[in-house]
């Protein structure tokens, strides 16, 4: 079967970070696409400045056009409510059937997948592939879910990624204080959110 990668969350703003895990995933897991899926209202953020949907879409446009294997998804930004990752897999598995799916993520995030709503389901519809940066050991972690929850035995897998040092909050941090942000994400999306002030004000929803 065709592997199919799926990358979700905020992506506010997108960065090398988030794509140098997608295209390490890719090639290490031989997927034919990897999906880019932005949320619209993450159950498990509190944040309430989250950027419009349209521009944070509009920066991922930007940042995988020149990348054939990357496309995008408005799945969870045209769906009504918080966007639960179990609801988005049932409608991938029912537009990619004949695709094995697999879940990049954060090796943090993998600590809280027991949490998501419907865990038990989601286990049976994709793999997970875990980025993590180096150094960063994860055996111990990875041993112990699988120990505690046998189902995941050959479903969450490790994948070293160098430039997950970089983080979204970073560069918002670093947009409001005046900060450069040149080489932390793509050229195209720095001038968007230079173009929409993207970040400069406490507060401000765009």
């Amino acid at each position: 079967m065709n592997r199919l990668g799926i990358m979700g969350g905020t992506f506010d703003p997108i960065h090398y970070g988030h794509l140098v895990a997608a295209e390490m995933a890719r090639s290490e897991f031989n997927l034919s696409k990897v999906l880019f899926i932005p949320s619209g209202k993450p159950p498990h953020k509190d944040r309430r400045d989250i950027s419009e949907a349209v521009l944070r879409f509009e920066m991922i446009e930007l940042a995988i056009q020149d990348n054939p294997a990357f496309d995008i998804s408005a799945l969870e930004l045209e769906r009504k409510g918080p966007s639960y990752t179990v609801d988005t897999l049932r409608v991938l598995r029912r537009t990619w059937p004949e695709h094995e799916l697999y879940f990049i993520t954060g090796t943090d995030a993998l600590r809280e997948i027991f949490s998501w709503r419907e865990a038990e389901e989601i286990l049976t519809m994709t793999e997970f592939i875990g980025a993590a940066r180096p150094g960063f050991d994860a055996s111990d972690f990875l041993l112990q879910v699988q120990q505690e929850h046998p189902e995941t035995q050959g479903r969450i897998h490790y994948l070293e990624v160098p430039a997950l040092a970089i983080s979204s909050t970073d560069i918002r941090t670093r947009v409001k204080r005046g900060l450069p942000i040149r080489y932390l994400l793509p050229e195209p999306v720095r001038h968007f959110i230079q173009q929409y002030g993207l970040y400069t004000t406490e507060g401000n929803v765009f």
